[in-house]
């Protein structure tokens, strides 16, 4: 057997013996110990783990490396929004272009492989978020997958001339249509804003990826939306066609409210994506005693059968004035503030950064490591699954599509595309 790539002693389970991976026309063909192969490349892993590769579901590039350019006093989610307003009025082209590839470059370095954007759509900055992701989807298309969500950050009905313009973006390759329904004057709004994007996604066939509930508790009903979404998901028969990012309002219901919405997110089919660093980062500002983590219910949503996964968000701006598109960092942050620390639940942080995220996203069918599945993985520089979060090591290499993207040595990255370092 002739393969394109071998993968000599990974270990893709702690308790399993170490396997070899062959690897051919970009798909993983044989999973066992000895592969009797030629090869026309060769990586000798020597015990260290391998995990699928990693997946930013909720990711803001258009926004991003913009924490110094008229940095915000309080940390509210208000201010964030009206300084990103006022620096939105100001976006250039070229400029959105560097500061996406800057994010891109860290999270390739970082072993992700999919990442779903979310470029505001608005009247401010028009559909500039959305002609660049275009152009750099195809630049970056050996590297990783690009989804793109036309994102009303500023709301549909409040601002007249949206709903035209997140149309415009689906026509022009947009693959999702966003919302951000509590951005609107009042509850009576915040479900118009809900139905007009179920009626665009049924238009486009296009999943759906809302920004929802991103409050401190469900006081302001517009924060409180996601039973409606529920209601309009399975009316529509959307189930498994949605993602909501943030939802932390949920997290001040009690128990027995708690559990109905739950079941409702559930039966519906909701992926939830919490979005740790910024919620953390900008809930509870008022609290002035016991404040709240500002995140999402992980644990509950989790034992209920809930698909959750995690991302960076965003990466250095208003709402978020740190990251480096680490998911490994981001999902150490997350098990710490969940309190996710035996050993079963750092597994399942694990996985919300790997198979639930790409369920999250609608790539679960072709992800994964195993015979038939796409060929998207990360060799780390540790030697157990389990130490992935503890360690967060060097991904030593990175493999995209079968292709070896990223090489780590010596604390040197060599990334294997023109918009990086040199081979």
């Amino acid at each position: 057997m002739h393969v394109d790539l071998l993968i000599n002693s990974v270990c893709i389970r702690d308790d399993d013996p170490l396997v070899d991976i062959a690897i051919r026309d970009g798909r993983i063909v044989a999973l066992e110990q000895g592969i009797d192969a030629s090869s026309d490349e060769v990586i000798d892993a020597g015990g260290r783990a391998a995990i699928p590769g990693l997946i930013e579901a909720h990711l803001h590039l258009d926004k991003a490396l913009l924490h110094r350019r008229l940095p915000a006093r309080f940390g509210t989610l208000d201010e964030a929004i009206r300084v990103t307003g006022i620096l939105k009025s100001r976006q250039e082209r070229e400029d959105v272009l560097d500061r996406s590839r800057q994010v891109l470059d860290m999270a390739v370095k970082n072993g992700t492989v999919a990442v779903r954007a979310h470029p505001d759509v608005d009247l401010i900055q028009g559909l500039i978020g959305v002609e660049t992701l275009l152009a750099l989807r195809s630049e970056y298309e050996t590297l990783l997958d690009l989804q793109i969500v036309a994102f009303p950050q500023e709301g549909i009905l409040k601002s007249q001339g949206t709903h035209e313009l997140m149309i415009e973006a689906l026509n022009m390759g947009a693959d999702v249509v966003g919302g951000c329904p509590y951005n609107e004057l009042n509850p009576e709004d915040t479900k118009r804003h809900i139905d007009v994007v179920f009626e665009l996604a049924q238009r486009y066939g296009a999943p759906i990826d809302m920004h929802a509930d991103f409050a401190d508790d469900t006081s302001d009903p517009r924060f409180a939306a996601i039973s409606y979404i529920a209601q309009k998901t399975i009316e529509t028969g959307y189930q498994g066609r949605v993602a909501l990012g943030h939802v932390t309002s949920l997290g001040a219901l009690d128990p027995d409210s708690l559990k109905p919405v739950i079941e409702q997110i559930r039966e519906a089919g909701i992926s939830i994506v919490t979005l740790p660093a910024t919620d953390l980062y900008l809930g509870g500002r008022k609290d002035q005693q016991n404040q709240r983590r500002g995140l999402t219910p992980v644990k509950a949503l989790h034992h209920a059968g809930v698909n959750v996964a995690y991302s960076s968000n965003n990466v250095r701006n208003a709402f978020t004035p740190f990251g480096k598109a680490d998911m490994l960092q981001i999902g150490n942050l997350l098990a710490h503030v969940a309190q996710f620390g035996v050993p079963e639940h750092q597994q399942a942080i694990l996985d919300m950064g790997t198979h639930n995220a790409a369920r999250a996203i609608g790539l679960e069918r072709n992800y994964g490591i195993a015979v038939g599945k796409q060929a998207d993985l990360v060799i780390l520089d540790t030697f157990r699954v389990a130490d992935a979060l503890l360690d967060i090591p060097p991904r030593l290499w990175v493999v995209k599509r079968g292709r070896i993207t990223v090489v780590t040595h010596h604390h040197c990255e060599i990334h294997r595309h023109s918009c990086c370092c040199a081979q």
